[in-house]
């Protein structure tokens, strides 16, 4: 990026600040003086009474937008960044806290959760679920560590997706139908949803189904492999939803959800001489196609005790992933022994059980509380192989080179390569909180976990033909405990200002390193890591909702990090333990609503994320990175801006909207020169109502085209921001 362009990004981004700050502005998806319930923390709370950074991205918010995914949407939360690397394993950064623009090789640094229900298994993710925005009722982002809540996985913040469900109450349908062109696309890209709910039983039983087809269409060539728009991507998905209210005071409710990911060849593109100059191309023998599901199934009964109100969750979650590299493209060319490519393959299943009972109190007393504990079973496995045809008949012809050995032992069906690792996780754990308010306008809030993981993990990596022994790596089963706390004081004097100080943390539990094990030398399994995170906020309404500010200031201690790193040459991925990270920012996110007809949302962050020590790399120079290296992808600043007009008297009701984001340039990983941002994306969205049930709209995504880099594992290769995107939309509904 050219000095003028980040002047102007910096000129552009003070002046929005300088401007809503005189102005007074609120919080981000808060929608003038509309309430917002948030499930957050564990309880049905008003956004606004939350001692800690939650956000909530409403159903209306996202309509009004268009979302379909992630990338849509989650960029426009203060202190987030979004990892968008291949569909269906693209990863939410909070607060900075990640060790790769890749993806974690463990369990991710953000908590993801659908009706509370965990997304994430305790381990490395074979997908990360990126759930499809129609029939959402919110997202709701905790920014900051949450493990006294949610457990493992949430070092720097969760996401709780939370989507509609049956309703009793009458009859309702919806369908949303979406075309659109991409730049550079050889064919249209679309979208087909629809939901149907239906009462069974009047104000007792109802049912949901919500189903959807997307086709997004690919924006790379692929000359070598001879594929224009080489990237398409199909994601299908089936919800159901089931709930009986037998008596006013209880619940039963069923939820199940499948969706999955089909994408014909990797999104990332290979760099040129200068990375800067856009590039759409890619360079493979072969397609290298990724595609990974998930499936829940969950039940939940909810009592009011009088007293107190319990509630019950159990769900199973399975996914799966099957995905193909060339790695032709890392050691410049075919094996020289058979003239063919190198081809690996990776294929991995996970099965994740959960329950959780809760009792949490009632009633509007300075005295409140809830308890639970919770059960997490995970049984994963996974296999690897590396395939270079004809090396089966190349060793048999020249024994010598192999020891001796037969290709039916060393390479069978031409397989030069084979790991099989698979892992069980157990986890139990007891939580809760208690908050007591003191003169109507001081509450202190106390609250902690305890909690045991037990873990046994097995690492294969069988005879091959590069004559690496082979081994078993089977360690005793290992046990690790703890307690997590959290406290917050806030003080309220009024129902339009807060302030408050919150202390929590976060964890992640070990793992082996699947990835490495054809290196010597690396370690076979590294250890958990933590974060512990200060905070100061305050909330101010002001002016019935027209005026609405959030600011929150924050340092995160991240120890003992698991950091993503990458062999040499082979660029084989393994995680270690080492170092720590200080990271300190600020988060400012506005809403004003000045007239009637006119509202502007606003979010601008701060982080500062560098090593606090040395992290160990034995193959960087110096041994590892130097205290003050910037964290990979933890830009320094980011903006999120969004003015909308919407002029409901008025025939047709019209609506229209820019949105603007903007974050600065930050390294894709430890010891790189290669930055990812850097760059300013503007959508447009307009709406009109046609009747009271059919909505017509326009969209332009990336509107001026903009090249930029999402992130690079590799110097010379990575992702790309996806070119200019133009569509439209229809969307009818019953009610």
């Amino acid at each position: 990026m050219s000095d003028f362009t980040a002047r102007k990004g910096f000129l552009l981004l003070a002046g929005s600040v300088a401007a809503l700050t005189c102005a007074s502005g609120g919080a981000y998806a808060a929608e003038g003086d509309d309430v917002i319930i948030v499930t957050a923390t564990k309880r049905n709370t008003d956004l606004r009474d939350i001692a800690g950074s939650v956000s909530a991205v409403t159903e209306e918010s996202l309509k009004d937008i268009n979302a379909q995914s992630l990338s849509d949407y989650i960029t426009r939360v203060p202190g987030v960044v979004f990892n968008d690397y291949q569909p269906g394993v693209s990863e939410v950064v909070i607060r900075g806290v990640a060790s790769t623009t890749y993806h974690e090789a463990n369990q991710a640094t953000t908590g993801y959760y659908l009706n509370e229900i965990p997304l994430i298994e305790p381990g490395f993710p074979l997908a990360i679920p990126d759930v499809d925005a129609f029939d959402l009722q919110r997202v709701e982002v905790l920014r900051g560590p949450q493990g006294t809540l949610f457990g493992s996985s949430s070092l720097g913040g969760a996401i709780n997706y939370v989507v509609n469900e049956a309703d009793a109450s009458g009859f309702d349908a919806g369908f949303e139908g979406n075309i659109s062109t991409t730049r550079r696309s050889g064919e249209p890209g679309y979208a087909v949803k629809g939901m149907i709910n239906a009462p069974l039983i009047e104000d007792k039983l109802a049912v949901r189904v919500v189903a959807l087809q997307r086709f997004d269409a690919g924006y790379l060539d692929n000359p070598q492999a001879g594929i224009e728009g080489s990237n398409d991507l199909r994601v299908r998905g089936i919800r159901g939803s089931i709930v009986f209210t037998p008596t006013d005071t209880t619940t039963l409710s069923t939820l199940s959800m499948y969706q999955e990911y089909n994408l014909d060849d990797q999104t990332y593109v290979i760099f040129g001489a200068d990375p800067q100059v856009p590039t759409y191309d890619r360079a493979t023998n072969v397609p290298e196609f990724q595609d990974t599901d998930f499936m829940l199934h969950s039940v939940k009964l909810e009592q009011d005790l009088g007293f107190a109100a319990f509630t019950a969750l159990g769900s199973y979650v399975e996914k799966s992933s099957d995905l193909a590299f060339d790695d032709s493209i890392f050691f410049g060319g075919d094996d020289p022994r058979t003239g063919t490519p190198q081809l690996s393959s990776s294929f991995g299943e996970s099965k994740t059980y959960y329950g959780e009972l809760r009792l949490a109190s009632v009633g509007d007393g300075p005295f409140s509380w809830f308890v639970g504990a919770n059960y997490t079973k995970m049984n994963a496995d996974s296999t690897g192989a590396v395939f270079i045809e004809g090396i089966g008949a190349y060793i048999d012809a020249n024994p010598g080179m192999f020891g001796g050995q037969p290709s039916s032992l060393i390479a069978p069906d031409d397989l030069t390569q084979r790991t099989v690792s698979d892992s069980q996780v157990r986890e139990i754990a007891l939580f809760g909180e208690a908050s007591y308010t003191f003169a109507d306008v001081l509450t202190l809030t106390v609250g902690g976990r305890v909690f045991e993981y037990t873990s046994e993990p097995r690492l294969q990596f069988l005879p091959n033909a590069d004559l690496v022994p082979p081994f078993d790596f089977q360690p005793s089963p290992s046990k690790e405990s703890d307690f997590i706390p959290k406290v917050s004081l806030s003080y309220e004097p009024t129902d339009n200002f807060m302030i408050y100080g919150l202390y929590s943390e976060g964890y992640r539990i070990g793992g082996v390193n699947v990835y490495s094990a054809a290196t010597p030398g690396l370690p076979l399994s590294f250890e958990s890591d933590a974060t512990r995170n200060f905070e100061i906020g305050t909330r101010i309404d002001l002016a019935d909702g027209a005026v609405i500010v959030d600011l929150a200031a924050y340092h995160i201690d991240w120890s003992n990090i698991q950091a993503r790193l990458f062999t040499p040459i082979d660029f084989n991925a393994y995680t270690i333990n080492g170092g720590g990270a200080d990271i300190n920012g600020v988060e400012l996110s506005l809403v004003l609503n000045p007239t009637d007809y006119v509202s502007f949302s606003s979010s601008v962050s701060y982080t500062d994320a560098e090593l606090s020590t040395l992290l160990p790399d034995s193959f960087a120079p110096g041994g590892g990175y130097a205290e003050g290296t910037q964290l990979p992808g933890a830009s320094d600043w980011v903006l999120a801006n969004n003015l909308e007009f919407h002029f409901d008297d008025m025939a047709l009701k019209p609506r229209f909207s820019i949105a603007h984001r903007y974050l600065t340039e930050a390294p894709v990983a430890f010891g790189a020169t290669l930055q990812k941002g850097g760059y300013h994306i503007v959508d447009l969205n307009a709406s009109i109502e046609v009747t009271d049930q059919i909505e017509l709209g326009v969209y332009a995504k990336n509107l001026f085209d903009e090249y930029g880099i999402l992130n690079a594992p590799f110097s010379f290769a990575g992702s790309v921001t996806r070119p200019r995107t133009i569509g439209a939309l229809i969307r009818w509904n019953y009610q």
